[in-house]
């Protein structure tokens, strides 16, 4: 999973990447820059120096590997240096899948991180293109994070993945990263006042405010993959729509791809 930011993966994956990691397979997460804009009152590398060890304590607790590129937070282009570095890591990690943010988004960093991993999709099994990390000799399907936004085009959740049982661990493992959680993103929108003075009352609110409602489209994808009585007893997802620059999965394809699905899927 390649975010733009230490946090992104963990917003939009955290959850799926758990159940991959407790079924044994290996997860990455990769933040493209190192974060040192988003904050408040702190900036820099002391900032950037704070982030990555949060990355790396909510690392341990989702049972991911957490990488993290030392690109300037806010400054991200979609050049051909950082290209490089994204194809240098699907490959070193021989991906089978990558999942990263639309190139439609609010934030200049989440959208040239789109395009970034678009642009990496088909050179990761060119030999010429950063001969120095061997190519893939299969292409991996790639996949966005959902989003809201609705131009050029809305989100088709083309995955659905129940989370409900794994929820409360994927909001411990966010609440390693203290300076966003608590600080940032509560004072750029404007409900600091909110946030539990009590360290131990945190996780509690922070599950209830980062609680993303189930829209119908993704809904409908839940009963395809699990069932309609299993579909309305979720209460957590995470959805993630196919790019088409990657492999192309049939439905059995992706069952084999996300097993939990095979595992408690309906008949397809």
């Amino acid at each position: 999973m390649i975010g733009a930011h230490p946090d992104d993966c963990d917003m939009g994956g955290g959850g799926t990447a758990i159940l991959f990691a407790k079924m044994g397979y290996a997860v990455k997460f990769v933040s493209v820059t190192n974060g040192d804009a988003g904050h408040q009152t702190m900036k820099g590398v002391p900032l950037a120096t704070r982030r990555f060890a949060e990355a790396q304590e909510a690392g341990k607790r989702f049972g991911v590997t957490y990488d993290v590129l030392n690109n300037h937070d806010g400054e991200l282009l979609p050049t051909l240096a950082v290209r490089l570095q994204i194809i240098k890591k699907i490959r070193e990690w021989n991906a089978d899948i990558v999942i990263a943010p639309r190139p439609n988004d609010y934030h200049p960093d989440h959208r040239y991180t789109g395009v970034l991993v678009q642009d990496a999709a088909y050179m990761v099994a060119v030999p010429n293109v950063a001969p120095g990390t061997p190519a893939l000799k299969k292409n991996p399907v790639f996949l966005y994070f959902q989003d809201r936004f609705q131009k050029p085009n809305p989100f088709r959740p083309d995955i659905a993945i129940d989370i409900t049982p794994v929820y409360l661990q994927k909001i411990h493992a966010m609440d390693a990263h203290e300076s966003q959680m608590y600080e940032w993103l509560p004072w750029i929108g404007h409900f600091l006042d909110q946030v539990p003075a009590k360290k131990q009352e945190r996780e509690d609110w922070l599950a209830k405010r980062r609680a993303v409602e189930i829209i119908p489209s993704v809904r409908q994808s839940l009963e395809k993959w699990y069932g309609k009585d299993k579909a309305g007893t979720i209460q957590n997802a995470e959805a993630f729509e196919i790019c088409e620059y990657g492999a192309q999965p049939n439905d059995e394809e992706k069952k084999r791809l996300f097993p939990m699905l095979a595992v408690t899927g309906a008949s397809l």
